[in-house]
């Protein structure tokens, strides 16, 4: 695999937590890496349930994001990536205002990637566990269509040439 550029990965989280859905949830990507991801979700009253726990969607847009993000070091630089289906387990109810919710890749392959993602509160407790599979697109759902969607100048490229 050739080298990522820091750069790139700096700027294309500047762009990822500046999506409207993002900002909407209080979630930001931390960091990107070969193989994984960091993300945060800082809780607040408009992510409950009328029950006053997080709802569920909430934990399987965390979990989503997280995984999706651990694939996409390795993909070539015009590819996304389209989630196919996701799996969430429920462990715990959300106590405090921060969690992090960390990604990581389990396998890829030419058009298929199976991730898992974990969300854990400050404390380190386990609040829920997903996997994800997720399908290559050729030339659909890149980093590139992001920044055109917020309306971003353009990205470093995603890898160093030697």
């Amino acid at each position: 695999m050739p080298e990522l550029n820091p750069e790139h990965l700096k700027a294309a989280i500047i762009a990822i937590n500046n999506a409207p859905f993002f900002r909407h949830l209080s979630m930001n990507v931390m960091e990107i890496g070969v193989g994984y991801s960091v993300v945060a979700l800082d809780v607040g009253k408009e992510h409950m349930n009328p029950f006053g726990g997080l709802h569920g969607g909430v934990y399987a847009s965390a979990i989503d994001t997280a995984a999706y993000w651990s694939a996409y070091c390795d993909l070539p630089e015009d590819n996304g990536l389209i989630t196919i289906d996701i799996k969430v387990d429920f462990l715990a109810p959300v106590s405090g205002e921060k969690i992090i919710i960390t990604g990581r890749r389990i396998k890829s392959g030419k058009t298929l990637y199976l991730t898992e993602a974990k969300m854990s509160d400050a404390n380190g407790t386990v609040l829920a566990h997903g996997t994800s599979k997720l399908m290559v697109t050729r030339n659909k759902q890149s980093v590139n269509d992001l920044v055109k969607y917020i309306g971003s100048g353009s990205l470093p490229p995603k890898f160093l040439r030697s």
